[in-house]
């Protein structure tokens, strides 16, 4: 079976992993406060707040915020259901808006179509890892008074105008879940460029604690913590942050990787079903920015009568394990009766789009055979390869 993805893991992460745990610090300590600045340097933010997912990166921005009962956030239906429970998490309205047809992002129109003078904030996505518009959203949030807060979780390593995505984000929420270019198991990172706002987080994470508990074990003498609100428990551990140090090292060896298995999918694409499958159409960089080529999304034209399932149950039982496009949280049973503008865009991606198998080990030879598994799938004729 090709899997649809695999972490790029070896002896370094597993190497870096022991050494924590024989340090005795396995908690959160030295390591996640030198991943904080590794991270926070290379995505070019000024502050970063190592936390225990991209989920809870989420909730303690909106938190920092002040959203709550009665607030509208809006965040698009077409993304993982974290973002739109993070806002449910604060007892505020997740507003969902529809996506553009060539990013499968959030635009400014379509943000503007579900503003309201309860609108508090707008999480962006940037989809996949591909750079959503964040200048044209922001101009149009601004002068309203509305934070744009940027969902990166698949966005390491891609770039807007020519800089890190999140560089200039008012706070970004990032993922190492093992679907991610980068791991740690498990975990995630708040980046943001005001420091009252990561230092307030840094208590957020660890129960609103006066002084952490690194700092009490590690500063020695008699150290009695206050504890100034109600807050969280979302910590990472020194032992992720060990294994995510290596994991950012890798970063920029990872993203050339992948666009180079993306450019091989394009041509391949374009050889086995450009003329029996017009209007198939592939994940791209847009105009503005570089994709990190987190997930390979194609989506099926209208004209194809086979369903979207039905490839990906032909693509499994010949040996290639594909995914479903990106999930539409409206018509999930959790959402099921909330509220929504219609969202055909989203709809479409969520039903015609499938994610082909990328990862760093990936060889030219499977490439060749997801794609003449897939023309198969489509019912055409098998490549000649």
């Amino acid at each position: 079976m090709i899997p649809v993805m695999k972490p790029w893991l070896g002896p370094e992460e597993a190497e870096a992993a022991s050494a924590a745990v024989l340090s005795g610090w396995v908690a959160q300590g030295p390591k996640v406060a030198a991943f904080e600045d590794a991270f926070a340097r290379r995505v070019a933010a000024l502050h970063a707040v190592a936390v225990s997912s991209c989920t809870t990166a989420l909730h303690v921005a909106l938190h920092l915020l002040d959203v709550r009962a009665g607030d509208e956030v809006v965040v698009p239906s077409l993304s993982f259901i974290a973002t739109a429970n993070a806002v449910r998490y604060c007892g505020a309205t997740p507003v969902f808006a529809d996506v553009e047809p060539e990013t499968g992002n959030l635009s400014a129109a379509t943000v503007e179509a579900v503003l309201t003078e309860r609108t508090r904030a707008v999480i962006l996505v940037h989809q996949a890892g591909v750079p959503a518009d964040v200048d044209a959203i922001r101009a149009l949030c601004g002068p309203r008074g509305v934070t744009v807060v940027e969902d990166a979780a698949c966005a390491a390593g891609a770039t807007y105008r020519g800089v890190p995505v999140g560089a200039d984000a008012e706070m970004a929420a990032w993922s190492f879940h093992p679907r991610k270019l980068i791991t740690t198991g498990e975990g995630g990172m708040l980046t943001t460029n005001r420091a009252e706002w990561a230092t307030r987080a840094k208590r957020l994470r660890e129960h609103g604690m006066s002084v952490s508990a690194a700092e009490r074990h590690s500063g020695g003498g008699a150290v009695v913590e206050s504890y100034l609100e109600t807050a969280f428990n979302y910590r990472m551990t020194d032992i992720q942050a060990a294994v995510g140090l290596v994991q950012l090292s890798k970063l920029d060896a990872i993203v050339r990787r992948r666009r180079e298995l993306a450019a091989r999918y394009h041509e391949l694409l374009a050889e086995e079903l450009g003329a029996d499958v017009p209007g198939l159409r592939a994940v791209r960089d847009p105009e503005h920015g570089t994709t990190n080529y987190q997930s390979f999304w194609v989506m099926l034209p209208d004209e194809v009568a086979v369903t979207r399932n039905d490839v990906l149950a032909r693509l499994a039982e010949r040996g290639v394990s594909a995914r479903r496009g990106i999930m539409a949280a409206h018509l999930e049973p959790a959402y099921a009766g909330h509220p929504h503008v219609g969202l055909p865009v989203t709809e479409a991606f969520t039903t015609r789009s499938l994610i082909l198998p990328l990862y760093h080990d990936l060889t030219a030879e499977e490439q060749v055979t997801v794609v003449g598994e897939l023309k198969a799938a489509l019912r055409l004729p098998l490549p000649s390869h």
